[in-house]
């Protein structure tokens, strides 16, 4: 038990998929978990453990942008021993050829800052995910025959973004999509030896202003745990 995870020893598995929401954190493990149990509801962030073909995984949310998720993270790394961190969530997508309901693979995470600047200092660190759980994951998107893209996406520190320039900037270099977390897991994961990724469905359009309507979200999102669970026990 933690300052912000209330579960017992043990009761964390040592593989954790984390969805920004705690209620998408409900949602997808009465889905996709068999036996899921909440193991902790401190804050109202809830955390559940079950079990997917055989395997036993927690689904912890995280909150949104990265000094939130940098609290659980650190917390299930440092007192539950976790070795495999899935972020799961939404994005906004950057490129032309990246369409609402597609899946990215976040290779990389460039950002303006994180918690783990002051780390760094002047280094302009390049977090980037496991490769192995990268590779996993797109073979399980082709096979489930999901639109995947696989490349750098950028961690806003705001989610009402002001800067048009930046924008056009991530745009003109490849930046697939945005979203708020990424860049944190990915910098915890290789100050302690963990696996992550983040696997994100692109749920609006910052070029186009197409948004995923709230009917379609559930099944889109499905598809992104799937992705999740078969790479972290490919």
């Amino acid at each position: 038990m933690t300052v912000h995870i209330g579960a017992k020893a043990g009761e964390i598995a040592e593989t954790v998929l984390m969805p920004g929401d705690p209620l998408r954190a409900e949602w997808a493990a009465q889905t996709f978990l068999t036996d899921a149990v909440r193991v902790h509801k401190v804050r109202g962030m809830y955390g559940f453990t079950g079990t997917w073909k055989g395997h036993r995984v927690s689904i912890q949310g995280s909150g949104m942008g990265m000094p939130s998720l940098s609290i659980y993270a650190n917390e299930l790394i440092r007192d539950f021993g976790v070795q495999t961190l899935i972020r799961i969530g939404s994005c906004g997508g950057m490129q032309p050829q990246v369409k609402v309901r597609d899946v990215i693979l976040a290779m990389t995470a460039s950002t303006l800052s994180t918690p783990s600047r002051g780390i760094f200092k002047d280094l302009n660190f390049a977090p980037c995910a496991d490769y192995g759980l990268l590779s996993a994951a797109h073979a399980a998107a082709v096979a489930r025959k999901v639109p995947v893209h696989v490349g750098g996406i950028y961690s806003s520190d705001v989610f009402y973004d002001e800067r048009p320039d930046l924008n056009e900037q991530m745009t003109r270099h490849g930046i697939l999509g945005v979203e708020m977390e990424a860049a944190e897991l990915y910098n915890l994961a290789a100050r302690h030896g963990r696996r992550a990724l983040a696997v994100l469905t692109v749920s609006d359009h910052l070029q186009t202003g197409e948004a995923l309507p709230a009917e379609d979200r559930e099944r889109s999102f499905g598809d992104m745990v799937h992705i999740a669970l078969e790479a972290a026990f490919a």
